[in-house]
């Protein structure tokens, strides 16, 4: 069963902390059990002490978790989650059914977490109370939508190394991880202080400090092939937030300092342009002339580079002066592969050519 699961370290010692991990698989654990369990079992079950289990019943209780506890003889203390008498009934209309079943494949990037198992079990129960025929109907309207998993990763075969990274994270210790880069012929390993995992483009991202290079460093996980929480701890900066640090980027890599980029782009594209927020600092201008200029105030341009040249000749990069020489030289590079002599040789496309390659021609 995929999913998330805690195993203690080989020398004996205690398990690393995790709070959310803990207190999900708790959660878990008192959904399951018919007549619950002692303070001294779930503390075994999770490698942490008694007073720990408390605090975390407490939490549930604060919560508002429908936490059950149950006297036996002898005063033995048991507890348990009763969702049957606590809980008030879900009920959904055909269409709440319906838009939560077809929205299922949007759960696919918690593959490989904690959180995984339990949205697939939940999907089971829906497709049980609507039935065959209800579900052979609504594959119909399957049909009629498509998810493209162009550069998506996969990761079902990863759940130990993102347990070992959330264990990092939420008991802020430090991982023990081996990583290749992009660039690298060999895989190289060190300690990591996480922070964070950020979502971009079909792909989880570590975020983190690494003392060895003295910054932090956003790591991609599919480029993760081992990693390990040790007992080391960390003090993550009290002023850091995943979300401010990466604002300024135009993705998930980060820069050296603020630069003002500006775009024109021309009226075959600026339509397509103009429908997404692609940066919160973006402002676009309509020209005369059809066209669009854009401006951004990013902390570097390694990632909308690759994004402006996309979109081929109908983009100009206007500001700044060096990324303007970057993309001269990018693109004269191309023509000369293509057997071109320069960018101003290449013949005009047809009228049906040369849309962005981040859309479709119509």
């Amino acid at each position: 069963m995929l999913g998330i699961h805690l195993t203690p370290p080989c020398d004996g010692s205690p398990m690393p902390e995790a709070p959310l991990i803990r207190q999900w698989l708790l959660l878990r654990r008192l959904s399951g059990q018919r007549y619950g369990m002692t303070l001294e079992e779930m503390a075994d079950e999770a490698g942490v002490s008694s007073r720990t289990i408390r605090r975390d019943l407490r939490a549930f209780e604060r919560a508002g978790f429908p936490l059950v506890e149950r006297v036996e003889e002898q005063g033995l203390k048991r507890w348990r989650l009763d969702g049957q008498s606590k809980l008030p009934e879900l009920t959904f209309t055909f269409d709440q059914a319906a838009s939560l079943y077809l929205g299922r494949h949007l759960m696919e990037p918690l593959a490989g977490t904690l959180f995984w198992s339990s949205s697939q079990q939940a999907f089971q129960k829906i497709r049980a109370m609507l039935g065959t025929d209800v579900l052979a109907y609504l594959d119909t309207f399957r049909a009629a939508f498509h998810q493209t998993a162009v550069g998506t990763s996969d990761y079902t075969k990863k759940a130990d190394l993102i347990d070992q990274l959330m264990v990092g994270i939420e008991d802020q210790k430090a991982v023990f991880i081996t990583y290749r880069s992009l660039r690298a012929t060999e895989p190289v390993t060190y300690d990591v202080h996480p922070y964070g995992l950020a979502f971009h483009r079909g792909s989880l991202y570590l975020v983190g400090w690494a003392p060895e290079h003295d910054k932090i460093r956003h790591l991609k996980v599919d480029r993760l092939s081992d990693a390990e929480a040790t007992l080391v701890p960390f003090h993550r900066p009290e002023d850091f937030d995943l979300q401010e640090h990466l604002a300024a980027s135009f993705g998930i890599y980060r820069g050296d300092g603020e630069v003002r980029v500006k775009v024109r782009f021309s009226s075959t594209v600026s339509r397509y342009v103009e429908e997404s927020n692609w940066h919160p600092s973006q402002k676009l201008t309509s020209e005369p002339d059809g066209s669009l200029t854009a401006t951004f105030r990013l902390d570097g341009t390694r990632e909308i580079k690759a994004w402006i040249l996309g979109f081929g000749r109908h983009a100009e990069v206007l500001e700044p002066e060096e990324l303007r020489e970057e993309m001269r030289e990018e693109l004269a590079m191309a023509a000369a592969q293509y057997g071109q002599a320069s960018c101003q040789t290449l013949k005009a496309p047809r009228s049906d050519q040369g849309l962005p390659i981040h859309s479709s021609n119509t």
